[in-house]
């Protein structure tokens, strides 16, 4: 009988096996093949790599479309070594830190690419945050640059100040206030190679702040391309297509995908300011096979009217990959009957990055569901004291893998148990192996001695006809403790009061589970990913 082959190895044939069946490895000439090797043996995994392989790979293939045009691989190399060296005579090197607030454009990949060249560290600012929340979060991160698109220049007024700043993005004939462009300082850069720098680059991902101040947390590349190829077996992406980016690169779901296309060789298209109509035009008009979102996208897509959504043919869509927040049955329902069976729902955090995926078949048997983990990554539920909960039961979250974060650059990290990261949420597994979000761990509320998940109700009323969208929580009760609060956005051109919300949830959930108290708003408050910042809620 013959010796098994090591699991160990026999994941490293799968990792090939996929790689070369996505066409990431493929016959090459081989003076270009060489030369790849090169760029990735002398830089390691990172977008430093990526640019001049695929450079050296595929110089004229188009790397990236936005509204100001096309660039070929070869442009974005050389766009962004002229960058690099530029900053580099502006005192920026390896272990700096550059402040990137910008939206989906050319000016953000060049940025962090130019960034990653110097071996600097890219800190990624979300655009919806305040001029107070920046202030905060460059005392702490301490930035030695800032690159921003011009509209920001008033939030970021108390960040930037005293550090060099530099606009990515701004409306013709606009006063830039003597601020110089990324493209005044690439017209006049050296576009030749740099030299590696003595450490690699890492991405600095800000948390959403919807629990608090924002944190950082430190990314480093990953140590091989397992966690791409197990992605790549669950989703059918393939090397060479083209990927409309919807969802905003500065977060860490738009950024992975952004990273993966890189590694693709694939053609991104972009567009600053998400529009829903737009997001279906462009992505029709260019042929994509990938369009990548966050669940309040796809809502706002479905919210068009039914002449719009029937006017752009997407049959070339192969994949639409959603992440970021909850994914309400409803929605997955709609877009798969809408557009097809090409829905797939993952599950992760800044700090775990994925932990689950869901495909279309796990949607459509399991609505809701956050899907199975793919190869490579490891879920597991624990309890309050650490210990495993039963089949079925809800436990807090946890997950390891390869792409796990380091820490926050402020100090401290997630709970761990056994090596696996907490990602912050409570959740069960069905009786299939799918996973199920339940709520966040802090978000479960004791209401008359019975636990209670705000987002199983906002589940079900998401899929009331009249109801548009629903925010769910607990606020103090002087009987029971505490008791469910309902904000609810009424569908345009229908009726509802708040009886006729309780009555619906009673008729669906057990009566605890019921809101005492519901509220209607015109919008909710979200993040820029589309998550509810359920602490406004409270505080209103």
């Amino acid at each position: 009988m013959k010796n098994p082959i090591p699991p160990r190895v026999a994941g490293k044939l799968q990792t090939v096996a996929t790689l070369a069946e996505v066409g990431i490895i493929r016959p090459q000439r081989p003076d270009r093949l060489l030369n790849a090797l090169a760029a990735l043996i002398r830089w390691g995994a990172t977008p430093a790599a990526g640019y001049k392989a695929a450079a050296s790979r595929f110089p004229d293939r188009l790397a990236l479309i936005d509204e100001s045009g096309t660039l070929t691989f070869k442009d974005v190399h050389e766009r962004s070594n002229a960058l690099a060296h530029a900053l580099a005579a502006e005192g920026i090197g390896p272990g700096s830190r550059v402040g990137i607030m910008c939206r989906n454009h050319r000016g953000w990949v060049e940025a962090y690419v130019a960034t990653n060249k110097l071996g600097a560290h890219a800190l990624f600012f979300n655009t919806a945050f305040s001029g107070p929340q920046m202030a905060d979060v460059a005392e702490r991160e301490d930035p030695a640059a800032i690159i921003f698109d011009e509209e920001f220049a008033g939030v970021l007024d108390a960040a930037a100040r005293g550090r060099k700043r530099f606009i990515a993005w701004h409306e013709p004939g606009t006063d830039r206030g003597g601020d110089r462009t990324l493209d005044d300082l690439i017209e006049g850069g050296d576009v030749s190679d740099l030299a590696p720098p003595p450490e690699q680059g890492k991405a600095l991902i800000l948390t959403s702040g919807t629990t608090g101040t924002p944190k950082g947390a430190s990314r480093k590349q990953p140590q091989s391309l397992d966690p791409v190829a197990a992605l790549l077996e669950r989703i059918p992406l393939k090397a060479r297509e083209r990927t409309m980016i919807a969802a905003p690169m500065f977060h860490s779901w738009g950024f992975a995908h952004f990273t993966l296309a890189m590694g693709l060789c694939s053609t991104i298209v972009l567009k600053r300011k998400f529009d829903p109509e737009a997001t279906l035009s462009l992505t029709a008009q260019h042929g994509c096979t990938g369009l990548v979102v966050v669940p309040v996208m796809l809502q706002r897509i479905l919210e068009l009217d039914d002449e719009v959504l029937r006017r752009y043919d997407l049959r070339s869509v192969k994949a639409v990959p959603v992440s970021g927040s909850a994914l309400a049955p409803a929605v997955s329902d709609r877009w798969m009957d809408l557009f097809g069976e090409n829905l797939y729902n993952l599950y992760g955090s800044t700090e775990v990055a994925w932990a689950t995926i869901a495909t279309p078949e796990d949607l459509r048997v399991a609505p809701g569901t956050a899907g199975k983990p793919p190869r490579g990554t490891v879920v597991r539920l624990f309890d309050e004291d650490g210990n495993p909960v039963p089949p079925r039961s809800t436990g807090r979250i946890f997950v390891g893998n390869e792409l796990a974060f380091e820490g926050y650059t402020g100090g401290g990290s997630k709970a761990v148990i056994d090596g696996l990261l907490s990602s912050g949420d409570v959740g069960h597994f069905d009786e299939g192996g799918r996973l199920f979000i339940d709520g966040r761990d802090d978000d479960m509320i004791v209401s008359g001695g019975e636990n209670v998940f705000p987002g199983e109700v906002e589940d079900l009323l998401a899929g009331h006809e009249s109801v548009a969208e629903a925010a769910v929580f607990g606020v103090v009760d002087e009987q029971f403790g505490q008791r469910l609060k309902a904000v609810v956005v009424i569908r345009a051109g229908h009726a509802l009061d708040g009886d006729a919300v309780k009555a619906f949830v009673k008729a669906n959930l057990a009566g605890y589970k019921v809101p005492r108290d519901v509220d209607f708003v015109d919008e909710l408050p979200r993040t820029s990913t589309g998550k509810v910042l359920k602490r406004e809620l409270r505080d209103a």
